[in-house]
């Protein structure tokens, strides 16, 4: 066992020798990846709470590869990413990362079209399971959670924390209109549904998707109507930090009322902390800016086809959030 543990030890030392020797030689990556010109799509708008942590890791990694990077703001609204992404195939950049929330549908011929010009396309947050697989070899990847799965991760950990069941009643607020960004939704409404909780389903308006602050009144309408209610989940990341205003809105005190959702920020992080919020999915935003460029580089340099990377596991709540909201509060996490 010993000789075994021994030959491990030597191996590993061997192995960090040699990559330490490579990347001595190696050409530094900003001179490598210099004048690479890449289109980015952080999803909401500047002042998002989950699109900026998005655009804070892509300009990380354009910072720290010499990477040319253009943004599109689009305010989560499909028909505005599908309208950018053909400006932005139309100037030829190296590669395009885009938002996968208009579908398959509405964006491949657009993919088809960039794909057909060289342009390096690759999917961020939401899956585009189709085009990853048909041009994959091209670079086409993916960075972010697995719709699904996340979504019943969290709507399974909501019935087993807060011991809900059958009798108990959920309000899910999410997206499941669009056809692949509603897969979470789904996820979530199924995973309560098959603990025997009763659940509503509302819809988020593409108002209240832009602006959290104008759903206040379907927040407290509903709730004013549904006083039996145990828990709201929130199938946004802007929605999920809004929640404080919401519940307080609707005459709440904190732990009145289960609240649950998606993406930390320092809003939600201190609904957290002020008992608000008490079950957060991170899929941690900051890596679906920084590997997205990433991916592109590495296709352009050397071929390498497209890497599909779940970023969407970890659940924060009162026990863990001291550690991460310093991360938060850096847009980090």
């Amino acid at each position: 066992m010993k000789r075994k543990i021994l030959w491990l030890g030597l191996s590993f030392l061997l192995v960090a020798a040699l990559v330490l020797a490579s990347c001595a030689e190696a050409v530094p990556a900003q001179s490598r990846f210099e004048g690479t010109e890449i289109y980015f799509f952080p999803g909401g708008s500047e002042g998002c709470t989950f699109a900026s942590v998005v655009y804070k890791g892509a300009k990380a990694a354009a910072d720290d590869l010499g990477v040319d990077m253009k943004v599109y703001w689009s305010d989560w609204n499909p028909e505005i990413m599908v309208s950018q992404f053909k400006e932005a195939v139309a100037a030829e950049p190296d590669g395009i990362a885009i938002m996968g929330h208009p579908g398959v549908e509405a964006l491949k011929p657009h993919i088809d079209e960039a794909i057909a010009k060289g342009i390096i396309v690759t999917s961020v947050n939401v899956t585009l399971p189709a085009l990853e697989e048909d041009y994959k070899a091209e670079g086409f990847g993916y960075v972010g959670q697995e719709l699904y799965a996340s979504g019943y991760i969290l709507g399974s950990a909501c019935a087993k924390r807060f011991n809900l069941g059958s009798g108990d009643k959920a309000m899910v607020w999410g997206l499941l209109q669009e056809p692949e960004r509603g897969k979470r939704t789904l996820g979530v409404i199924d995973a309560l549904e098959e603990a025997g909780l009763t659940v509503d389903y509302t819809q988020i308006s593409t108002a209240v998707d832009a602006d959290p602050s104008v759903g206040i009144p379907v927040i407290t309408g509903y709730l004013s109507a549904n006083p039996d209610t145990d828990l709201v989940v929130t199938d946004h990341g802007n929605l999920t930090s809004t929640l404080p205003e919401y519940f307080e809105a609707a005459g709440y005190d904190p732990g009145e009322i289960y609240g649950a959702g998606f993406d930390l920020s320092p809003a939600t992080a201190d609904g957290i902390t002020a008992g608000y919020i008490h079950l957060v999915l991170d899929q941690q935003p900051y890596l679906q800016g920084y590997l997205p460029i990433v991916q592109i580089c590495l296709t352009k340099y050397a071929g390498f086809s497209g890497l599909h990377i779940d970023t969407g596991a970890g659940l924060v709540h009162a026990e863990n959030i001291d550690v991460i909201a310093p991360l938060a509060a850096e847009g980090i996490r």
